[in-house]
């Protein structure tokens, strides 16, 4: 192995790659000590209240804080590596020598990429395959322990189409009892309302899989005339929703895996079309957002390669003061996709379209 290295990896891709990866290792390392130092502060309260063991609190909420943080970071905190080795090497007068051998920018910029296609498929893996589970682990356990407040955690006034000819609405539900209130379901024939069923009380058995409509007053509809029944029998029937339709969960999104956001995404087109922006772009981001490696990469080496006055201060502040814009112009770009109508497909890639340009400008400006 290590003859194959040496042999299509020169000494000089070796530093840099060594540089890189060591460089964004540690950092990382160091900002996710942080991030968790913070976050215990925040969340001690919560610990002790919820009477979890620290074994619990290690494995369920932190083995999923954790793996999000980092992934969450990574390019950013790789473009600060990057920045930071790399101006401290043009400060040392190395990269230099290496554009005067001959060698182009563009050869400068090999071990970079290498390094970044490392970052990237680690970061690849984690959005679509590992993070998806992890943070299944940390949101249950915020839910099951309080951590997002004592509110009303059920939705109310939901409307829902439940199949292509009928819709519901329910205007709260009681999830301790599993038992919702002002149930009012609608049947339609086209754009003809052929039944309409009001409760007051209805309740789902978790046993049985159905729900149960206590003393349902229904009318049937066919032209001018109408038929009602009042007061009718408890009717049991199986209704496609489930009482997890009725309750919040913070971020449920990104904890579902592939196969189950597609399925999602197919459930939510007939029932609750306006929950599609925010499924499509989650899914969307776990594939585009890696790619900001490499978009983030090229920017800090044609940023920080030039030697400055000032050593590598000016280079890593400018650097910081990106990072923040990245993190700015991602959050818009989210907006714009939920709220603001435009196709989650765009903006996804909005944020490293902006920053792909500004690194494209940078190489341009970078000493050759």
């Amino acid at each position: 192995m290590k003859k194959i290295i040496r042999k299509y990896l020169p000494v000089i891709d070796r530093y840099i790659i060594g540089k890189y990866l060591g460089t964004f290792a540690f950092t990382l390392m160091i900002f996710v000590v942080i991030t968790v130092v913070f976050d215990i502060s925040e969340h001690i309260d919560n610990f002790l209240q919820s009477g979890s063991s620290v074994y619990e609190i290690a494995t369920d909420y932190y083995g999923g804080f954790i793996p999000f943080y980092m992934n969450m970071l990574s390019p950013l905190i790789n473009f600060l590596a990057v920045i930071f080795f790399t101006a401290k090497m043009a400060n040392q007068t190395e990269i230099v020598p290496i554009l005067s051998s001959r060698a182009s920018f563009n050869r400068f910029l090999r071990p970079y990429f290498i390094s970044a296609t490392v970052v990237f498929i680690i970061s690849f893996y984690a959005n679509v395959y590992l993070i998806p589970y992890t943070n299944k682990l940390k949101i249950t356990f915020e839910n099951e322990n309080g951590f997002n407040g004592n509110g009303d955690p059920t939705r109310s006034d939901v409307h829902m189409q439940i199949d292509k000819n009928t819709y519901v609405y329910l205007q709260n539900f009681d999830k301790t009892i599993n038992t919702g209130y002002t149930f009012i379901m609608e049947k339609y024939d086209g754009d003809k309302l052929r039944e309409k069923l009001t409760s007051d009380r209805i309740t789902y058995d978790s046993l049985k899989r159905r729900w149960s409509i206590m003393s349902p007053d229904i009318r049937y509809v066919n032209g001018l005339k109408e038929t009602r029944i009042r007061n009718a029998p408890q009717k049991d029937t199986v209704l496609e929703m489930h009482p997890s339709d009725f309750i919040k969960i913070d971020n449920e999104y990104t904890a579902m895996p592939m196969a189950e956001l597609n399925a999602t995404i197919e459930k939510e087109k007939l029932r609750r079309p306006e929950f599609l922006p925010a499924i499509y772009y989650e899914k969307y981001r776990r594939f585009v957002y890696p790619l900001s490696t490499y978009v983030l990469t090229l920017m800090g080496v044609s940023l920080s390669s030039r030697k400055v006055r000032g050593g590598i201060g000016l280079p890593l502040g400018i650097g910081i003061f990106l990072c923040f814009a990245y993190i700015v112009v991602d959050k818009f770009a989210t907006v714009f996709a939920i709220q603001g109508g435009v196709p989650p497909l765009i903006s996804v890639f909005i944020p490293n379209a902006l920053f792909g340009v500004l690194g494209y400008y940078l190489l341009l400006k970078a000493p050759k």
